[in-house]
């Protein structure tokens, strides 16, 4: 019965309402192995898939979960249901935004100020 308890069966819901899953993960997994494996199971048809793992943003319950927890500590005991299927939101971050930062972070960097006393 432990054994049981000790895994759980997660669904991933991408932006387009397709799924990815579901497919059973241990309880001791962590939240960066399971975006290794939404990356790895990824839809090659989708124009706007992710390239690493840092494009992924996973949302259970409401809260984003950070890549050092575990499965098990980010399962909330009000949705998750035993032998249930967990859903669980997958976001991709937009490559542009990154672009955007740096290129709003080089023209700061770049600024020229001259003052005539």
């Amino acid at each position: 019965m432990a054994g049981s308890q000790d895994q759980l069966e997660i669904r991933f819901r991408l932006s387009d309402d397709s799924d990815i899953g579901p497919k059973r993960y241990a309880a001791a997994t962590s939240i960066a192995t399971l975006k290794e494996s939404v990356l790895a199971q990824w839809p090659k048809d989708k124009d706007y898939g992710p390239r690493t793992v840092k494009d992924l943003k996973l949302i259970s319950a409401g809260k984003i979960l950070e890549n050092n927890r575990t499965v098990g500590e980010c399962q909330s005991p009000l949705c998750d249901l035993p032998g249930g299927v967990t859903t669980m939101h997958v976001v991709v971050q937009p490559p542009s935004v990154e672009k955007d930062r740096k290129v709003a972070s080089e023209a700061q960097q770049n600024k020229c100020v001259c003052v005539i006393l």
